[in-house]
């Protein structure tokens, strides 16, 4: 039977968290015009949907743009817990994304070897950069007693839950889980070994990713848990080390990548961050001195993939919640960025010759 224009504008109306469209999902059950009237059964997937304003809108916008549509009667309701288990069910069964060595998404994993280098501005900064390019981007906060990256990207929201699954909400084209989402205020999270690796575990297995092209893990610094958690999850994952021009901070950096290659994931590069703060003059004071990331690098045989100035406005897109990529196009610190994604592209492993995942429906 062919498919009246009202439904095609509405299959290209995207559930904003699932990331797939209304009418494959089951969310619209009926669709018709009578009149000039576009009569439009809605289903939500639960009640408190935090999207749902979003695809009212989107819905209405949809159907008012198909010829002989003069008005939209949008009856809104809520899918039948039988109907919502067997969405949750197809999600499960039909998702591609294993995170293994097979799949399709690249991950790659931002470490350092202490805290306080601006490994989680450097990680949402390209995560941020990365969408702005089109790509389906994932991150990951793994930082679990350091948890930063909601408050760097302005993220206020909790994961919706839909069965078990929990669909992670999206801050400037990038979907992102972390434990700061589930806490109450600044709540610390005092948590030790089997714990951490439960909640990687489920950021891995039980967040609804949809078809990521990069997943972005916001790594813990050291060496302790975490890290040899996600080598034991993720042991394809790539691995990009963070560390400042300070010389002496080259031996910490080191530890972090030799951790990953003792569980077989591969270090690809190295970013040095706060590397020199640019004068009036044009010369660069180097606040935290230099050569800190040429050394890593050369310990490593790696190259170093950017170096991030100190930037003033680095600093306020962080604390405002804004991504300077976003807030600041051309400052230095976003060029720098665009520096290290150019870079990463540059080394993504070719599609060619690899078998697609396909799971039957």
């Amino acid at each position: 039977m062919t498919e009246s224009p009202l439904l095609r504008a509405l299959g290209r109306v995207n559930d904003p968290e699932i990331r797939r469209p209304l009418t494959e999902l089951g969310m619209i059950p009926s669709a018709e015009v009578e009149d000039g009237v576009a009569r439009i059964r809605l289903e939500l997937t639960i009640a408190a949907c935090p999207a749902a304003d979003r695809i009212r809108a989107d819905v209405a916008e949809a159907a008012l743009g198909v010829d002989g549509v003069d008005s939209v009667d949008l009856d809104v309701g809520v899918m039948e817990p039988a109907k919502r288990k067997a969405l949750v069910e197809r999600l499960r069964g039909s998702r591609r994304i294993q995170f293994d060595a097979d799949s399709l998404t690249r991950v790659i994993a931002i470490t350092s070897g202490k805290g306080g280098v601006g490994k989680s501005t450097v990680t949402a900064g390209l995560a941020v950069e990365l969408a702005r390019r089109g790509q389906r981007v994932g991150l990951i906060d793994a930082d679990v007693h350091g948890y930063s990256i909601p408050g760097i990207l302005g993220l206020q929201q909790q994961p919706t839950r839909v069965g078990d699954l929990m669909m992670p909400p999206v801050a400037h084209g990038v979907s992102v889980i972390s434990i700061g989402m589930f806490v109450e205020g600044n709540t610390s999270v005092s948590w030790r070994g089997p714990m951490l690796h439960r909640t990687l575990e489920q950021f891995l297995r039980d967040v609804w990713w949809g078809d990521l092209d990069t997943l972005l893990i916001d790594m813990p610094p050291g060496t302790g848990d975490v890290a040899i958690s996600l080598g034991q999850l993720l042991p394809s994952a790539e691995v990009v080390v963070t560390t400042t021009p300070q010389t002496a901070a080259a031996d910490i950096a080191e530890r972090s990548a030799l951790v990953a290659r003792q569980t077989g994931q591969r270090v690809i590069g190295v970013v040095e961050n706060m590397a020199g703060l640019a004068q009036p003059d044009g010369s660069v004071l180097d606040v935290f001195g230099s050569g800190g990331g040429d050394e890593v690098a050369r310990r490593l045989e790696v190259d170093v993939l950017a170096r991030i100035p100190i930037s003033i406005p680095l600093r306020q897109s962080g604390d405002a919640g804004e991504p300077i990529v976003l807030r600041a196009p051309d400052d230095p610190g976003t060029e720098a960025l665009r520096t290290l994604a150019d870079a990463l592209d540059a080394r993504r492993t070719p599609l060619a010759g690899r078998g697609i995942p396909l799971s039957p429906e």
